[in-house]
């Protein structure tokens, strides 16, 4: 009788147990911090503006993540004009084997210094880019990404300026589950 008992209770126990732990079995999503290289047609006179570029991508489902990214760019004269992004916004991308193209819709506040140090101004921008990641290991990825930006209320007919930047990022999930 007590042998039965005892098998009863431990095979009915057994729903209850867990091979891992929930907190390591599941996780909020994937995350990358990276740091790079950026080159810019600012669309102000005839120059280009040459900087870096940050960013962090937080992708909490799969194809579908979240990005913010500053940008510093500044000519390469010596008028010491220059273009600040700070930008946030969504990105949808896929993985192809190392690759993970993707489209991002941003959006941001630029601030612009004028050549000379004239004034410097602040404007809402949007944003969209494509680009790539490139996988290096579990937590490497180089970044080649091409963005269009739209400053709002700058004077003289409006700021496009494009950005072609190129980086390295640190990517913190070992498992790679969205990636």
């Amino acid at each position: 009788m007590i042998g039965r008992l005892a098998l009863a209770l431990l095979l009915g126990g057994t729903s209850i147990l867990h091979a891992q732990a929930t907190s390591t079995a599941s996780r909020a999503g994937d995350l990358q911090i990276g740091l790079g290289y950026s080159t810019a047609k600012p669309d102000y006179g005839q120059q280009s503006f040459r900087g870096v570029t940050a960013y962090v991508d937080f992708d909490r489902h799969a194809h579908f993540g979240f990005e913010a990214q500053f940008h510093q760019v500044s000519s390469t004269n010596s008028d010491n004009s220059f273009q600040r992004t700070y930008e946030v916004g969504g990105r949808y991308f896929r993985s192809y084997g190392p690759f993970i193209p993707y489209l991002k819709a941003m959006i941001g506040r630029g601030d612009f210094n004028y050549p000379f140090g004239l004034t410097d101004l602040s404007y809402t921008l949007y944003a969209g880019a494509i680009g790539t990641d490139f996988k290096i290991g579990t937590h490497y990825r180089l970044r080649a990404d091409y963005e269009l930006q739209s400053w709002s209320g700058f004077s003289h007919g409006g700021l496009n300026p494009q950005i072609l930047s190129v980086a390295v990022a640190y990517h913190f999930s070992g498992k790679n589950q969205y990636k």
